[in-house]
């Protein structure tokens, strides 16, 4: 009798192969490495958002493509993969951030509402006639502290000082490992976010496909920047860092044109 092949232990979500592995799980992340890519991290006083939106073409309309959603007045989440399980995963967080609201008369904390989410997520994979959620979710609040948590199919979860999500997820994490420090300004992580997305998407970014986000710790409220902002940020990243194009903008020595030797009075003769 042969052994049985991988298809043997992914036709229902309860079932484990062998060697410990719960293949829908598995393909369910890989759902999510189709997503386009958001960014989170946070600051000295706040958290960032940042996501990618793919509109596909000239007749839809960007701003009813959501990837940053806003959960509670101190709290909101970014999606990669399903948006239809986004949209599932958003409600049930938002019921859950009220409940406690209206339970304890006080605002949830970032870290309960994560693990509220996570153990959700986690049902999915237990029991038989379900399947998991295709998406990944990046938690950013402040109660107090910022906070940035992420979800995966399995219900997993982890916190995280500066993570993404989706396809370029590998790409920008590479770049934070690189860039991101401890202490930065909540402009500065608005900054360094658009950076690192840049790495990973392939398109040029323009303010109609980027989402940006903060949550800043002052006043512990959820800001969604508006298109013009979005826009500076933007054009501030298009001409090239300081250092390589030297103060002021000005071209560096590298980049100045080598001025024509003069010719010797031998060359003038001939």
């Amino acid at each position: 009798m042969y052994p049985p092949s991988q298809a043997a232990y992914d036709r229902a979500i309860t079932v484990f192969s062998p060697d410990g592995r719960l293949f829908q799980v598995e393909y369910a992340r890989e759902a999510v490495k189709t997503g386009s890519t958001s960014v989170g991290l946070v600051c000295k006083d706040g958290a960032v958002l940042v996501a990618h939106k793919r509109v596909t073409g000239g007749l839809i309309v960007g701003e009813s493509h959501e990837k940053i959603y806003q959960i509670d007045s101190h709290i909101a989440a970014s999606s990669s993969g399903l948006v239809a399980d986004a949209r599932k995963l958003i409600d049930f967080a938002r019921v859950e951030s009220q409940k406690h609201r209206l339970t304890y008369d006080e605002a949830i904390s970032v870290e309960t509402l994560a693990k509220e989410l996570g153990d959700h997520i986690q049902i999915f994979t237990q029991y038989a006639g379900v399947r998991p959620y295709g998406v990944s979710l990046l938690i950013a609040g402040v109660d107090g502290a910022p906070h940035l948590f992420e979800t995966d199919p399995s219900g997993a979860l982890f916190e995280y000082k500066a993570s993404a999500i989706g396809s370029g997820k590998k790409t920008v994490e590479e770049f934070f490992e690189k860039e991101y420090r401890d202490g930065l300004s909540l402009q500065d992580g608005v900054r360094l976010a658009l950076r690192a997305l840049k790495r990973g998407v392939e398109e040029k970014l323009s303010p109609n496909i980027v989402d940006v986000t903060v949550i800043t710790l002052a006043d512990r409220k959820v800001r969604v920047l508006n298109a013009g902002e979005v826009a500076g940020y933007l054009s501030e990243g298009s001409g090239g860092s300081g250092a390589e194009r030297g103060a002021g903008g000005a071209p560096s020595e590298k980049e100045k044109p080598e001025k024509p030797e003069k010719q010797s009075r031998n060359e003038k003769k001939k």
